[in-house]
Order: structure tokens, then sequence, then C-alpha cells
């Protein structure tokens, strides 16, 4: 079965978050997702609310941004989630949109370095590993944490880039890829990130994740034809959904045919009815996606 979710867009504001999150659970939405955008909304704090505001519906934080933490941070916080509402927090990190690093002053010089080696360090402390690490930009002197996950987590990473998408498959246990990803783009992805695991004698299962753009309604239309203006890529083909259940699930499908394992449906940020959304999102679309 093909995941489904909705994301809980940082446009609004975070006294909003209780009621779609309580929302988004008693409809049976299996996730919700949200983003720590510069400077809008932390991943974790909202993470934590929206977890212990519900009962069964996961919640995802896509992404958190590497340069803003210390792996010894990501790690306390990505544990404490876990050990308080055990498979019910997926995070994902990422290197960060770099205009925004720069803003506060952590632009790294290398991002995928960076990525790599936050990866590699944070996956080992969240299976409970004792680490030392001297690396370019991640440092660690016999840390281990005093309550790590009781399980296996899976950690993802945000990637674009082909070389983000292969060290995602060598390095992470997912990849989130943005609502600019067409299902070609996710065939694309599916492929390098396989090739990262290859290169890492990886067996396991890649989990990948991809938002849709979606806008339903009567100015459906519109409303995505703007957004995808706004970010530069209207000439892109397959690229959002407007329209009835019907329409998104099939273009849900188009995804999860071209590799997708979950689909997290992201409203446009001037959507009228963010409530009306994650319930469509639930009741109706849901219903028709396999």
């Amino acid at each position: 079965m093909t995941g489904l979710g909705a994301v809980f867009r940082p446009q609004l504001p975070p006294e909003r978050l209780r009621a779609l999150a309580r929302l988004a659970d008693e409809t049976g939405l299996e996730e919700l997702w949200l983003w720590e955008d510069c400077f809008r909304e932390g991943g974790i704090s909202t993470a934590a609310a929206a977890l212990a505001w519900t009962e069964r519906v996961r919640i995802g934080v896509g992404l958190l941004p590497v340069p803003l933490r210390n792996v010894a941070i990501t790690a306390m916080e990505a544990a404490t989630l876990h050990r308080m509402f055990p498979g019910r927090a997926v995070l994902g990190i990422g290197h960060g949109v770099q205009d925004w690093m720069g803003q506060v002053g952590a632009r790294a010089e290398s991002p995928l370095t960076l990525l790599r080696e936050h990866l590699v360090a944070l996956r080992a402390l969240l299976a409970g590993e004792r680490v030392s690490t001297r690396g370019r930009y991640v440092s660690l002197d016999d840390v281990a944490l005093d309550w790590p996950p009781e399980g296996p987590v899976e950690v993802l990473t945000g990637a674009t880039g082909p070389r983000t998408l292969r060290l995602a498959g060598e390095a992470a246990d997912g990849t989130v890829l943005t609502a600019s990803t067409p299902p070609e783009g996710v065939r694309r992805a599916r492929l390098l990130t396989d090739e990262g695991r290859q290169r890492a004698g990886r067996t396991d299962r890649h989990r990948i994740v991809v938002y849709l753009l979606t806008a339903t309604g009567p100015d459906a239309a519109a409303r995505l034809r703007a957004e995808l203006t706004d970010e530069g890529v209207a000439d892109v083909p397959d690229l959002g959904v407007a329209g009835d259940a019907g329409a998104v699930a099939k273009a849900v499908q188009r995804l999860a045919d071209a590799g997708a394992d979950t689909v997290v449906l992201q409203p446009t940020a001037d959507e009228p009815d963010p409530e009306g959304f994650v319930r469509f999102a639930a009741e109706d679309v849901r219903p028709l996606v396999p």
C-alpha cells in the first residue's frame, strides 16, 4: 500500500497545529508532515507537541537543516521523541537552504560533506553506539546516548542533486523529495539512491517520500498554477495536481508507480481551508489510493 500524508505548512501560525494534528488523527490520516523553514517554526518543538496531542498519526519533520545543529543535539532530541512516542516520529535531515544558512552564519563550504558526517554519526548514535570521530564538520569524543531508542529507527534525508541522492542511498534510511519532483524525477531518484545503496552494500529497505503540490476546490487550477509559477517550475510536465479526489489519487498513483513509497499532499501556501484539506486527504483521497 502506498503511504499517504499531508503537510502542515509553516505559513500557518503554530497555534493552528493542534486542531490540524487532532483532525489528522481522528480521520485516520497516516502521516502529518511539518517543516522547519527559516524563520518560521521549529521542527522538534512542533513535532513533540503534535505527537503529544495525538494517539496514532505519524508525525514527520522534513527537514531539519544540519548546519543549525550539533549532531549530538539532533540525536538527543530524536531519541527522546522515539522513546516517548515509539514508532510515530519520522525525522528527516538536510543540508539546508544555503541562502538561509548564510543569513545565520552557518553556511558550510561543503554542504555534502557536512550532511554525510552528520548522517553517519546520527545513525550510529541512534543505534546505541558509542561514537568517536573527527571529521571536517562533525567531531565527537566518546559520545553515547544514555537513552537511545529501544528499537531501530529510520533517518531520512532530503535530496535533489545526483550526489546527494547517492549519499541518501548510501548513508540514510530514506529520501524526502520536494514537490518540484515529477514522476520521472522520482524514477531518477530511485535509481540514484539504489546506486548509493549498492556502493555501500546495503540491502535494507529505503523509503522514498515525495511531496505532491495539491489544490482542490473551485479555484484549484488557478492556485496551483500561481504557486508553480512563483517557484519557477510552471513549465515542468506532470508537476502538481488540481482537481477532485479522483484526480489527486491518479497523481498519487503516478508517483507510486515511479517508485515513491509515501506521497504527502502539500497544499498551496494560500490554501483557504487547511482543516478541510486534511479531511479531504484522509476521507476522500485515501480510499482511492491502493
